[in-house]
């Protein structure tokens, strides 16, 4: 199992992603998705964070503790307009 580092939300716009898909299951993709979708009102209704943990392009794993304003196809955005690519995030809790 790779160690995960936690990491401030500010210092996510300096990390680089890789173009592939961080999760191969297509049904941990369903879920990724459902789950990203609940944070996003859980961020924009009761301003609650969540935490992601996502995979950056050295294969380096990431943790942040966060509010999840909006979900898009390809990526999320966060507080501050930092945004992180969809298919690089491993799970949400």
């Amino acid at each position: 199992m790779k160690t995960i580092e936690t990491i401030q939300k500010e210092s996510i716009s300096q990390l680089t992603f890789s173009k592939k898909e961080a999760l191969v299951d297509p049904e941990e993709r369903k879920q990724r998705m459902a789950d990203l979708y609940r944070s996003q009102t859980l961020g924009n209704l009761l301003q609650s964070k969540v935490k992601l943990i996502f995979e950056t392009s050295d294969g380096q794993n990431y943790q942040v503790d966060t509010t999840v304003w909006a979900v898009g196809n390809d990526f999320i955005s966060l507080k501050g307009g930092i945004t992180i690519p969809v298919h690089a995030i491993l799970k949400v809790t």
